[in-house]
């Protein structure tokens, strides 16, 4: 999806953002018209080699399409060792998503976990579902700062100390040693750009394989506990929000496939012309999208047996496109 950063300060501030969490800086809360995020970053005061819990929570109204943050984005100056997502519907038909990051810092000092970009579709009705000229609407989370200590005590010394006595005197050189410079630095010229393509499949193999990851992630997490009932016409419809959501997020991530403007046919059309996905994953994925449209749009509510039937399969597709083979 696209970034409009020139225009999105004014996204923000046209959309009432607020801040309304502690004002200690390892939790914050803000608000965008039917959404509300909150960020929070344990321990408060952490060490360096501690653990740090990144946790995002995003509530959304009924009706509320969310786009939950890709994988790792703008973490990039941690370690990410662990990753959990999870999405649910509360009691109030809201979309609850979370995200749950365990962090590494690289050094001691002062740090800061940079704002994360939700974006979401308002599909309320008589509501206009995303700003004029844009894909979605857009809520950016506080930025927290915080100090991560030093294992070493306030008063120890930083002088550094020989292991042995004097060392001998430097011996000179054997030879000159520019012809080996010049032919490490052949060397280093020859195998740059296998080198930089290896780098660059090893990196697009890995955002896949995190796609599936994510995809199945989110899709345990909705099926987690009992399933709508038939007469919760609301409960049925963000249900189908959800999974929707969930597959199409992991097409745009593992295929590079995004239409969120495109009717379903026009986005069948375009997925005819994917190298990456055969006939019958094609078929499959159709009759996916288009019972999810009976329910999201012409209002159709399926029964238990229907309901499975989408789960499945929205699993079925997941499972069958999801290995990576390596080049």
């Amino acid at each position: 999806m696209k970034r409009r950063c020139a225009g999105l300060a004014l996204i923000v501030a046209a959309s009432g953002v607020v801040l309304a969490g502690p004002t200690w800086s390892s939790e914050a809360t803000r608000e965008s018209g039917p959404v509300r995020a909150r960020v929070r970053l344990e321990p408060e005061n952490p060490r360096i080699g501690d653990p740090l819990h990144l946790d995002l929570e995003v509530i959304a109204e009924e009706g509320v399409e969310l786009l939950m943050p890709e994988f790792g984005e703008a973490l990039d100056r941690f370690a990410v060792v662990d990753f959990a997502p999870s999405e649910q519907i509360d009691a109030e038909g809201r979309t609850v998503s979370r995200q749950r990051y365990t962090l590494q810092a690289s050094r001691s000092g002062s740090l800061s976990i940079p704002p994360l970009l939700i974006e979401f579709i308002d599909r309320r009705p008589g509501r206009d579902p995303t700003p004029e000229g844009e894909d979605a609407y857009e809520l950016l989370t506080e930025r927290l700062s915080f100090e991560v200590a030093s294992v070493l005590a306030s008063d120890s010394s930083l002088d550094l100390m020989p292991a042995r006595g004097e060392l001998g005197p430097l011996r000179g050189p054997a030879g000159p040693i520019w012809p080996w410079l010049l032919a490490g630095a052949a060397l280093l010229a020859a195998a740059a750009p296998f080198v930089a393509r290896g780098i660059v499949a090893r990196r697009a193999r890995s955002r896949q394989r995190s796609a599936y990851e994510v995809a199945r992630a989110e899709l345990d997490g909705l099926l987690y506990g009992s399933r709508p009932s038939p007469d919760d016409v609301a409960a049925i419809d963000a249900f189908y929000v959800a999974l929707s959501g969930i597959v199409r997020r992991y097409l745009e991530d593992r295929f590079g496939l995004h239409s969120p403007e495109q009717t379903t046919d026009e986005f069948l059309d375009d997925l005819s012309r994917s190298p990456d996905l055969t006939r019958g994953h094609r078929d499959l994925l159709q009759e996916f999208l288009e019972g999810a449209d009976l329910v999201k749009f012409a209002h159709r509510i399926p029964d238990a047996e229907g309901l499975n039937a989408s789960v499945g399969l929205a699993q079925r597709f997941l499972e069958e496109t999801g290995e990576v083979r390596d080049a």
